[in-house]
């Protein structure tokens, strides 16, 4: 990265004055509604940033600190409900093939030395093309393409033309993405090839933040270092492991409902301590505004049976939320041993959840996956009508003896295999060996390898029997059910990155493809429940737990904007002067 200029270490030293240990960084000035401008927010990132630019990213890291930079066309509330953003409004053509955006036209992008005079100009619907064409250009390493490859009307082809061009060092023989359509400076349209109905999601992705081409063009490879957008704050300075700093956008076209002109606070500053210990540390000391997670040998100590703090911790607010995430094991269904559905059965219904929640995890869980796949926090879903499995010894036992096992006889040791790093993982797969012996009378063996090796053996279909988690990309049932799509297994080997288990049922698919095309909500959640019904009673994973995520905040942070997703926007967050 370059040096800083004067002027950037000026404003970084103005900005980031240090004040007394476990108090606000910074002054705080009086707002409407009796809330409060002002003040630095400290938070930390145990992950690495790979990218500012967005449709380079696809890590947490990256993506909470883009939220904060860019704004996108649409955006997910607290809630996971779409709202408009740089859209005021929208609307989708009855056939599902024309997403039509009309833009605001009182958005400016952040001033920077890649406009005239520094001052940042109006975003315009030109901005959207530029933006959402990168998406699908191969020559800068976009990481995003997918989402728009098969589905928006020349995506694929633009993508294999700058392929071909990059590879050449020749300019690509098709000049833009077909489906992307300027009408005019506050309209712009998406055209689907087919019917897709989750895409609604996708331009509120973090890859799809808006920016406008003189950065590009001026920063060239390092405009992912010096990012340009319209969002609440704007980019200071990035210190790779150390540090990186946001200012306050004071031209942020957003207000709340008291009337404030947002963003409230001043700046953010992440740092990137590794240790969610030390983590913790550094909050109970004052020196960051939140604590996100709690290591799970820490959990009881900290949090009691009613998910409140304890001890020392009192003082501090705990905030927890169900997550859209599933942690399972899977099986691959093509195996000669797991290929028998009886025995995926019972190795669920072998399995008490409820106690490795209590005894393992201490609690740190949002619960069993006694239903299905889908978790519970999926906004809109009738999770509870999907019937799953709950802990039936008896009935696991009579499953695997049907299979030709009687009492466990003549079943071969298996290999759980699972990522390395100890952790909760190990421990609930020991708690899982352990109850499989015990009910089952099956002798499993665990193998930890590291994290791209483990990937590898999955997708190549080599791990009869492993252990992953799944995190929703966007809040629609498809972001979990396209795991189970039979026509995602290729058809002569090869990898198999997204349905691993190799699960294929055509009853399945039939309905999954009603679903995706059915633009009426309440008609795909129900189509998505039908599928994912098929789908579980053939079993093809142990579902263990859906997960919920825990963070700490200190006392005087308030509308802090907690949902299922760990969306990290603090455009509305302020500090309180006085908090109880």
């Amino acid at each position: 990265m370059k040096k800083a200029t004067a002027l950037l270490i000026i404003i970084v030293t103005v900005l980031f004055a240090c004040t007394k240990q476990g108090s606000v960084e910074g002054s705080l000035r009086p707002a409407l509604g009796g809330k409060y401008y002002g003040g630095i927010y400290r938070t930390n990132e145990v992950g690495e940033l790979s990218s500012m630019d967005p449709p380079r990213i696809n890590d947490v890291t990256s993506s909470h600190i883009a939220l904060n930079i860019y704004d996108n066309l649409l955006a997910f509330d607290a809630n996971l409900d779409l709202q408009p953003e740089l859209a005021r409004e929208w609307e989708i053509s009855a056939d599902g093939m024309r997403y039509t955006y009309h833009l605001r036209t009182d958005v400016f992008f952040h001033d920077n030395p890649c406009f005239p005079n520094s001052k940042g100009r109006r975003l315009v619907a030109a901005d959207v093309l530029y933006s959402l064409t990168r998406v699908c250009d191969a020559r800068i390493g976009t990481k995003s393409s997918a989402y728009f490859v098969g589905k928006v009307k020349g995506a694929a082809q633009y993508f294999e033309a700058t392929r071909v061009a990059f590879e050449s060092g020749s300019e690509p023989s098709i000049k833009g993405v077909e489906g992307l359509v300027v009408v005019n400076d506050s309209t712009f349209v998406i055209e689907l090839s087919q019917p897709f109905a989750p895409f609604e999601n996708y331009v509120a992705l973090s890859s799809m933040g808006i920016y406008p081409r003189e950065a590009v063009t001026m920063y060239g490879k390092d405009f992912s270092e010096h990012p340009v957008g319209t969002g609440p704050f704007s980019f200071v300075q990035w210190i790779p492991d150390r540090l990186l700093v946001l200012r306050r956008n004071p031209k942020y076209w957003k207000f709340d409902s008291a009337g404030n002109h947002l963003p409230l606070l001043d700046g953010v500053r992440f740092s990137f301590i590794k240790d969610d210990k030390l983590q913790l540390l550094e909050f109970t000391a004052g020196k960051l505004e939140e604590s996100y997670r709690i290591a799970n040998e820490f959990f009881g100590d900290i949090v009691d049976e009613n998910k409140k703090p304890k001890g020392k911790y009192r003082k501090f607010t705990l905030l927890h939320v169900p997550a859209l995430s599933t942690q399972y094991y899977g099986f691959l269904t093509i195996d000669p041993l797991f290929k028998d559905k009886r025995i995926r059965q019972a190795f669920n219904m072998a399995v008490d959840r409820r106690r490795i929640i209590r005894y393992v995890l201490r609690g740190q869980a949002a619960g069993p996956a006694e239903h299905g796949l889908v978790p519970s926090s999926m906004p809109n879903y009738p999770y509870d009508s999907v019937r799953g499995y709950q802990y039936n010894p008896e009935k696991a036992r009579q499953l695997l003896a049907e299979a030709g096992y009687p009492d466990g006889r003549g079943f071969p040791s298996i290999t759980l295999q699972l990522n390395a790093g100890g952790g909760r993982n190990v421990s609930i797969a020991e708690a899982i060996q352990s109850m499989l012996k015990e009910v089952l009378n099956i002798d499993c063996k665990l193998l930890q390898v590291e994290f791209a090796q483990h990937l590898e053996s999955i997708d190549g279909g080599h791990a009869p029997f492993y252990r992953l988690g799944w995190i929703a990309d966007y809040p629609d049932p498809e972001s979990f059910l396209n795991l189970f799509y039979g026509k995602l297994v290729p058809k002569h080997g090869g990898i198999s990155p997204i349905n691993s288990v190799r699960y294929m049922n055509p009853r399945f698919d039939e309905v999954f493809e009603r679903a995706i095309v059915t633009t009426v909500r309440t008609e795909r959640m129900n189509l998505y429940r039908e599928a994912e019904q098929i789908a579980i009673d053939d079993a093809p994973m142990l579902l263990i737990i859906h997960d919920e995520d825990y963070r700490f905040v200190q006392p005087y942070v308030r509308d802090y904007p907690n949902n299922a997703m760990d969306q990290l926007k603090l455009h509305a967050v302020w500090f309180d002067k006085t908090p109880d």
